[in-house]
């Protein structure tokens, strides 16, 4: 595919959002099943009773702070290389992307040493006990060792994606997470190696995949490439790359923030049975939200690029596209979550303890679906315009403002239903704020400029 064929200016906007987010969803989802496998596996293992996948469960904080540092760069320099490709300037937008590079590198290298050297403590504080700490710990130790390839993977193949080459940013998890799929069942049950099983399939094939995003970045085939002289951090990019990225690496932090109190809360008042379904209705959520977030992103590079075009009619038409889909697709799920609660479940366990109380935590979870979909639309239109404040904002407002207090709140008087309808709450308030934000002051705005006057 050449530059010219990647010019998002021309040609059917829907037709180039569903380029890249039709692989970028597959590639979502094939992602996804890195953990989500794992949980499959280890919850089917023949007298576990639940605390291999409570366990692993407890992990998920740490993974999520991880992936949110990952996103820290690749959410921060792939919208910033969009605007720069649209304003025809691709020597800035590799200048951003050779940034982005050791920023990632160093925020990783830092980030493993923290972790391996105060896991015990953080893994007790995140609602471990002394029955689920063995798998807690044995899964995270080797998970740590290979969080470089993880990031690298994970925050270096939205440059690809930014260029237009969907199905080459989906051939890197695709690649990634087939050798998961067969590694998992090996390591875990032919060589009896539990959650440490898990984890190394995970750190392996994410190295692959890490090897593959390098290849084809330095590559001949790359647009925008990684070159040795633009690895380096300058104060005014790495600050660009930051305040724009600061949105992706909320939305994980506060997701882990919520994780580790409802984790903690649930842990009180249902101990190890309630966080095990807990980290089935996550594993749910991940699944299922992936589309969401692979039609947002792909949306992402088209509205940046024509936003650097200055091309406002373009930008208007990729929004209402991508919401439209995002709502129709979001209501199919919360249909399927209502009507078919315990066939999910039963994917991931079929304890009848696990079942009783999964279905209707699951029901109240994801009972407002549909405002948390449109809290992501809304997110990602203010990214790919760069529009990192308002962003970060909703981000902060629906996990750190609402959520979290309100599930301390709400479990003192419901019980383990209170986690869960906080969740619900915030998904509605969250959703409403962030959306209605987005249309008045970006879309409307928008409509009010002709294509090529200065933007707003």
């Amino acid at each position: 595919m050449t530059a010219q064929q990647n010019d998002f200016s021309q040609g059917s906007i829907p037709r180039n959002i569903m380029k890249l987010a039709l692989p970028m969803t597959a590639a979502q989802l094939v992602n996804v099943l890195y953990s989500v496998v794992d949980r499959v596996y280890l919850g089917h293992l023949p007298d576990s009773d639940s605390l291999a996948l409570t366990g692993l469960g407890i992990t998920m904080p740490i993974v999520s702070i991880l992936m949110g540092l990952a996103n820290l760069c690749g959410t921060g320099g792939a919208p910033l290389c969009s605007i720069s490709r649209g304003r025809g300037d691709d020597g800035e937008a590799e200048r951003v992307m050779g940034n982005a590079f050791l920023l990632l590198l160093i925020l990783g290298a830092a980030a493993t040493a923290f972790f391996l050297a105060l896991k015990r403590p953080i893994l007790y504080l995140f609602g471990a006990s002394p029955d689920t700490f063995p798998h807690a710990d044995g899964y995270l130790t080797i998970y740590l060792c290979g969080t470089l390839f993880v990031m690298i993977s994970l925050g270096m193949n939205p440059f690809i994606n930014a260029q237009g080459f969907g199905r080459t940013g989906m051939m890197t998890v695709l690649l990634g997470a087939v050798v998961n799929l067969l590694l998992d069942p090996v390591l875990i049950f032919v060589f009896h190696m539990g959650v440490r099983g898990a984890a190394l399939a995970t750190v392996f094939s994410q190295a692959l995949s890490a090897a593959w995003v390098l290849a084809f970045l330095t590559g001949k085939k790359a647009i925008l490439r990684l070159r040795r002289e633009n690895l380096r951090l300058e104060a005014g990019r790495t600050r660009r790359i930051v305040s724009l990225g600061l949105s992706g690496f909320f939305v994980n932090l506060t997701n882990s923030l919520v994780q580790v109190v409802c984790n903690a809360t649930l842990q009180r008042c249902g101990g190890d049975a309630y966080v095990g379904v807990m980290t089935i209705i996550n594993s749910i959520r991940e699944v299922f939200i992936m589309p969401v977030q692979g039609l947002t992103n792909g949306s992402q590079p088209v509205a940046g690029y024509n936003y650097g075009a200055k091309l406002y009619s373009r930008v208007r038409q990729s929004v209402r596209f991508s919401v439209g889909v995002t709502v129709a697709y979001s209501a199919a799920f919360w249909a399927c979550a209502m009507l078919f609660p315990s066939g999910l479940i039963h994917i991931f366990k079929s304890d009848p303890d696990i079942l009783a109380a999964g279905v209707p935590a699951l029901r109240i979870y994801f009972s407002m679906f549909l405002f948390m979909s449109l809290q992501i639309a809304g997110q990602g239109v203010f990214v790919g315009l760069g529009r990192s404040k308002q962003a970060v904002f909703f981000s902060l407002l629906r996990k750190a403002v609402v959520n979290a207090p309100l599930t301390v709140l709400l479990a003192l008087w419901m019980g383990a239903d209170g986690v869960f309808t906080a969740e619900a709450v915030s998904q509605l308030v969250g959703g409403l704020a962030c959306f209605t934000t987005m249309y008045l002051t970006v879309y409307r705005p928008l409509g009010r400029l002709a294509d090529g006057e200065e933007s707003l």
